[in-house]
């Protein structure tokens, strides 16, 4: 680039010093050029001004005295220099005088340009080989070759340390032959007592499992003085574990008594290794404390479930169990949760229970109906959920368990387990053939229905149409009866009496309870026998009517026959003559207008055949 001649060219930087790292002793050299350089190259280190010396610092660009061609520093260029090398060699770099900060400065070209330049300071490293790394945990060191000891599941934090270092050293954790990454990244930090020399920190944190026993956690430091170029320090990790355990020899058939014998071998794998401990279901002894349990023969008295436990300083193995089959009847172990459960109505309720036999005994909850010897079948399992708990299911429970031996049935029970229900009124409903009470017109009613509550009820009644009958109260021909005390507990029986029942009495009788949680309330449907329906009379009604209408058409029908008839007897009479006619038409009409009986000695003639027509006539 060219700067003409009447224009204002500034001077700038080609090239500028860069990160160097460099072994002691040996020559460094820091690269600075400038373009269109008119002002005087300077250096500074850790913001101080460093001159040039010989054998120590020098300039780059230097003609040499001799004729062989190398440049010199030239202490004052003149004022146009186009393309300026003020790069300067550091001889046998050391530590304490090289190491630091540099940067390469130009005086600006005139006091009235002010293009004066500084670069960025830019490290030169005087490498020193670190110390070997070491290893901490809990803060304590680790030897190389030793054992980070931790609980299986812990977390092991794990430090590395590289100390006296120039730069610090890189650091990388393997576990195994797998690299992994430290929680942070690596810290660096000045040594306090040499502040030219760096310490490397990096910190790992690995989760111990049963599976890493063994392995090999390692730390590689990674620097240039070193002459492998990396330093390893090593561990092992000792996981700790609970033990685990397996069965060796488990009977695959049953045991016969007094004949078979049994070897059962208890193998446990541990850090550290574990003691092995037998016992017996239902009994507090133990029953060996070697590998190995050996029954021989088997008998009777070692029917039973045999279990097999490994502990060590970390914890306790699951419980391996072995059930000899020497058969023998069934017996609870447990039925509960507890004797008295109380649960809310329409909640949920269950009881378990545990029985030991063999062969394995089957299951069966009964339900005691009111104390006596009535029982229901509740349940088939051992476990009894009762997804809706009402009254029905208040009472004891007892849990059967039943095998067979030899063909004979054995059976063991609980003791009882009660189930007390509270919560508002439930009117237990009857069987659907008892919603409907019948009676004859003229008897006596009797309705009753059972309430459960707890608390008791303080309100029961009797209600129909817009009549309410409290309990203990009665109305006309209505009476209800005082509560009674059910045969089942927190039960009661309320009892409606009808006298002289009628038509009108046919009707839905709903009996209503209260307490303190709530109200129910159900209906006895009361039908009174030879009475009707409403719909039932009204078709009855219109038969009478349809069959009154029809005896009227059949009584007009006969009147007008008979009249038809009387006309035609009288038109075939032979002893008639027409006065005969006149004159008894004149008789009648005479009769007729009379307003008195007829006199003492008058006579009436009739015809024989109209004496005997009005006879009959009289007669009907």
């Amino acid at each position: 680039i060219i700067c003409l001649q009447g224009t204002n060219c500034f001077q700038r930087f080609s090239e500028q010093p860069k990160y160097s790292e460099v072994n002691p002793g040996q020559d460094a050299l820091l690269t600075c050029k400038v373009i269109d350089k008119r002002g005087t190259c300077s250096w500074q280190k850790d913001n101080k001004p460093v001159g040039i010396y010989a054998k120590k610092y020098e300039w780059a660009a230097r003609p040499s005295s001799s004729s062989g061609g190398n440049l010199h520093l030239d202490l004052h260029p003149p004022p146009m220099q186009i393309g300026g090398d003020c790069s300067l060699w550091i001889r046998s770099a050391t530590l304490d005088f090289d190491d630091g900060l540099w940067e390469c400065q130009v005086t600006a070209s005139d006091f009235t340009t002010q293009d004066a330049l500084t670069s960025q300071p830019v490290r030169l490293v005087v490498r020193v080989v670190p110390q070997r790394p070491r290893l901490e945990y809990e803060g304590a060191h680790v030897p190389p070759g030793h054992n980070i000891t931790i609980d299986s599941g812990a977390l092991a934090t794990v430090k590395c340390v590289s100390h006296y270092g120039n730069p610090p050293a890189t650091l990388k954790w393997y576990l195994g032959d797998q690299e992994i990454q430290p929680i942070h990244p690596q810290i660096n930090n000045t040594e306090p007592d040499n502040p030219r020399t760096w310490s490397a920190t990096s910190v790992v944190q690995v989760t111990a499992m049963r599976e890493r026993h063994g392995d090999i956690l390692r730390c590689l430091a990674y620097h240039e003085s070193y002459t492998a170029k990396s330093v390893p320090v090593e561990a092992r990790l000792d996981v700790k574990y609970a033990p685990t355990i397996r069965l060796i020899g488990s009977p695959e058939i049953d045991l016969e008594e007094d004949k078979d014998a049994l070897i059962l071998r208890c193998v446990a794998d541990a850090n550290p290794p574990a003691s092995i401990v037998w016992r017996r279901a239902g009994r507090s002894e133990i029953a060996s404390l070697q590998e190995t349990l050996q029954l021989r023969p088997v008998g009777r008295r070692d029917a039973g479930l045999y279990t097999c436990q490994a502990q060590n300083s970390v914890g306790t193995s699951e419980q391996l169990s072995v059930q000899l089959d020497v058969k023998y009847p069934p017996k609870i172990v447990s039925a509960g949760p507890d004797r008295l459960t109380t649960a809310p109505l329409f909640s949920p309720a269950a009881f378990e229970c545990v029985a030991e036999g063999n062969p394995m005994p089957s299951y069966k909850w009964v339900q005691r109906i009111a104390h006596g010897s009535k029982f229901v079948e509740r349940g088939s399992e051992p476990r009894l959920v009762i997804d809706n708990v009402t009254y029905d299911y208040q009472g004891e429970y007892e849990c059967r368990a039943t095998n067979y031996i030899n063909g004979q049935e054995r059976v063991a029970v609980s003791e009882p387990i009660s189930l007390q229900v509270v919560g508002a009124p439930q009117v237990l409903r009857p069987h659907p053939s008892m919603h409907t009470i019948s009676v004859k017109r003229g008897q006596p009613a009797v309705m009753s229905l059972v309430v459960c509550a707890d608390p008791r009820p303080h309100r029961v009644s009797w209600e129909w149409g817009s009549l309410r009958l409290e309990a203990g109260s009665g109305i006309d021909r209505f009476r209800a009866d005082d509560m009674l005390q059910d045969s089942r507990e927190d039960c009661y029986l309320s009892t409606l009496h009808i006298l002289r029942t009628d038509e009108h009495d046919s009707r839905p009788y709903y009996l209503v309870v209260e307490n303190e949680r709530g109200t129910d309330r159900h209906a006895i449907h009361l039908n009174v026998e030879g009475t009707f329906t409403e719909p039932l009379e009204m078709s009855y009604l219109l038969g009478i009517a349809g069959g009154c209408l029809a005896a009227i058409l059949i009584l007009i029908c006969l009147c007008i026959y008979a009249v038809r008839s009387k006309k035609c007897c009288f038109k075939g009479s032979s002893g008639y003559k027409s006065s005969d006619k006149d004159s008894e038409k004149a008789d009648l009409k005479s009769r007729s207008d009379s307003t008195s009986g007829p006199q003492g000695d008058s006579i009436y003639t009739t015809p024989a055949g109209f004496h005997h027509h009005q006879q009959q006539q009289q007669q009907q």
